[in-house]
């Protein structure tokens, strides 16, 4: 079930320049969030304030935990607005193991009314924890198991980030086109290489987006994938992005949490697309533009929601509808002409549903047009997917749950790793 709500994109204009960062971790991996808006003097008679609980997979340092922060931050800000103040208890650090189901009684017992976890790992976790508590709200990010649990407290939310993917292969097609056009490049060079962390369904449905978008633009290219087996690992992470430059791949893009791939697109002289983040900062000569969920977008309605005790969706996504999916700027000295007016025209055409990021007549499968979905059995095996997500002439991802569930090799990306049972 989807819900509107206002965006106040003007308020958060105006209130940005309010907004700390993230407090730092202290010693016991943990803070009170010394960043959080007070109330308008107006409201400090009779204050209004909700406690929330938000477990991190790491910190403010790596992208993927610094863009929660950054969601984190503009809520607090947009709420303070209405006389709402966010008193947030942050645990950093916090490994994908039964620490998570320590993190969250903490937060319970500190009083928090509702408790984000951002990785997918936790979620296991999360729900041991959330039965016993049936008065606080939990909310596992990126993951599907909660919205069918039958617990009333806890609830799944992620993004269509899928069409933010899509549209940083937009840029990345035009520019690889506009190098074909010119001679630098033949189109068989036109070869795009993906850091992905695991062969889940979030990462392919990632980078089959981004395919197809890049395809959409330039129908010479092609990809090929290296996955690390982790969210974050630097070092993993610039030996897959190397390799793939080594193999011949004059762009890198990535579904991994740290500036590696970035790095060496920069030192090996080609192009660049990142997730989570802006890597112009590390990649100024390769990063064309990143793609990132903004989760003040879902952060201010779940917290405005439990604090007005409004009843909370157990499965929450949205995208560019509700501005929860962006783009970071447009690395101006590099993207090609015309990008700016491209890109319009497809958000656009996404918004009003004349475009859908997996039509069917766009891709193939072993050759063969896509007309079931599929899911994967246990035994690797294609099995037709109850919910037959495929419909109008498209498969619709994140249609029948937040969570991605796309995990179709189509033709023209070449996997190097072993596919593994995941999301």
């Amino acid at each position: 079930m989807k819900k509107q709500f206002p965006a106040l994109l003007l308020t958060l204009a105006l209130l940005l320049s309010l907004c700390a960062c993230g407090g730092a971790p202290d010693n016991k991996g943990q803070s009170s969030d010394a960043n959080a808006v007070e109330p308008s003097p107006d409201t400090q008679a009779a204050p209004k304030t909700i406690k929330v609980g938000l477990v991190c997979i790491g910190d403010e340092n790596e992208g993927y935990t610094y863009n929660f922060i950054r969601g984190k931050n503009d809520a607090s800000v947009m709420l303070a607005a209405e006389g709402i103040h966010v008193e947030w208890v942050v645990k950093w650090n916090v490994p994908e193991s039964g620490v998570c189901e320590d993190a969250n009684r903490e937060l319970v017992a500190e009083g928090c009314q509702l408790i984000f976890n951002n990785s997918f790992g936790f979620e296991e976790f999360m729900l041991k924890v959330a039965a016993e508590y049936p008065d606080v709200q939990f909310v596992a990010c990126t993951n599907q198991a909660s919205r069918a649990d039958g617990l009333p407290n806890t609830h799944n939310a992620f993004a269509n980030i899928h069409e933010g993917r899509y549209l940083a292969g937009i840029v990345a097609g035009m520019k690889l086109q506009e190098m074909i056009d010119s001679g630098d490049i033949t189109p068989e060079q036109a070869v795009i290489g993906y850091v992905g962390a695991f062969p889940y369904a979030e990462v392919i449905s990632g980078y089959t987006a981004y395919f197809l978008g890049a395809r959409s633009v330039c129908p010479d290219v092609t990809m090929k994938i290296q996955f690390v087996g982790s969210w974050s690992d630097a070092v993993a992470e610039e030996k897959a992005a190397s390799a793939l430059v080594d193999m011949g791949c004059i762009l890198i893009s990535q579904h991994s949490d740290t500036d590696a791939p970035a790095i060496v697109a920069q030192s090996a002289g080609i192009l660049h697309t990142g997730y989570n983040k802006d890597m112009t900062s590390v990649a100024p000569d390769a990063s064309l533009v990143s793609t990132r969920i903004d989760w003040y977008v879902y952060f201010e309605h779940a917290i405005r929601a439990v604090f007005n005790g409004d009843e909370l969706e157990q499965d929450w996504c949205h995208g560019l509808d509700m501005y929860a999916v962006e783009l970071t700027p447009l690395n101006r000295d590099l993207i090609a002409d015309g990008t700016d007016e491209k890109l319009d025209e497809v958000k656009a055409a996404l918004a009003d549903g004349s475009l859908q990021v997996f039509d069917t007549s766009t891709f193939t499968v072993n050759g063969v047009p896509l007309e079931h979905a599929y899911a994967i059995d246990t035994d690797g095996d294609f099995v037709p997917d109850t919910e037959e997500a495929v419909f109008d002439g498209a498969f619709h991802e994140s249609h029948f749950q937040s969570a991605p569930y796309f995990t179709l090799d189509i033709d023209g990306i070449d996997r190097t790793a072993t596919r593994r049972r995941g999301r």
